[in-house]
């Protein structure tokens, strides 16, 4: 597979040898280059909830946040709920969110190993345009019916919903819910 190079600049995509900065799409072996796009994104409104003694958000809301979307977007990449979050690297915090202030949180796809999914997530202030905080590597594994890691079968991103899993079994299973019907194509 040939990697596909976008320049982004201020006014959105460029053609190539204009300034703006590049991100590699894809790349041969399944891996994606480290400053590529982010491809899924989310926002959050900062509430008292989340905030620490000093008025700012805590790591601790933060750090949730990630790994709470950083799960869903693996089990829609993967196709799976059984989806476990196995590391998060060090998260390096740079700037405060305060009560009211929105955050977007981005991820972006950067390993697609033979069990696993990795990320790499990036919070920002929409309010004050600043970086709050950079997580490097965000794994996921998928597990079996008797919770060991198994291989998904997928290689590359997807935008579509195909890989939308059709039911939980374990919610079944604990609340007595049946499994939804196939949504039909067309």
């Amino acid at each position: 597979m040939r990697a596909v190079v976008i320049v982004f600049g201020r006014r959105g995509l460029r053609p190539r040898g204009e300034a703006g900065s590049v991100a590699v799409v894809s790349a041969p072996g399944g891996t994606v280059d480290e400053v590529a796009p982010i491809s899924f994104r989310t926002r959050k409104w900062v509430r008292p909830e989340d905030l620490n003694a000093n008025g700012s958000t805590s790591a601790g809301s933060v750090l949730r946040w990630v790994d709470e979307e950083s799960a869903i977007y693996a089990i829609l990449q993967l196709g799976s709920h059984r989806v476990v979050t196995k590391l998060i690297s060090s998260a390096v915090f740079e700037a405060p969110a305060r009560l009211g202030d929105l955050v977007e949180l981005g991820l972006r796809v950067t390993r697609f190993g033979r069990t696993s999914l990795t990320l790499r997530g990036e919070v920002r202030n929409m309010v004050s345009r600043e970086r709050i905080v950079t997580i490097d590597e965000i794994v996921f594994v998928v597990l079996d019916e008797q919770g060991r890691p198994t291989p998904h079968g997928f290689t590359e991103v997807t935008y579509a919903r195909d890989r939308v899993p059709r039911h939980h079994p374990d919610a079944e299973r604990a609340f007595g819910i049946a499994a939804r019907p196939a949504v039909p194509e067309g």
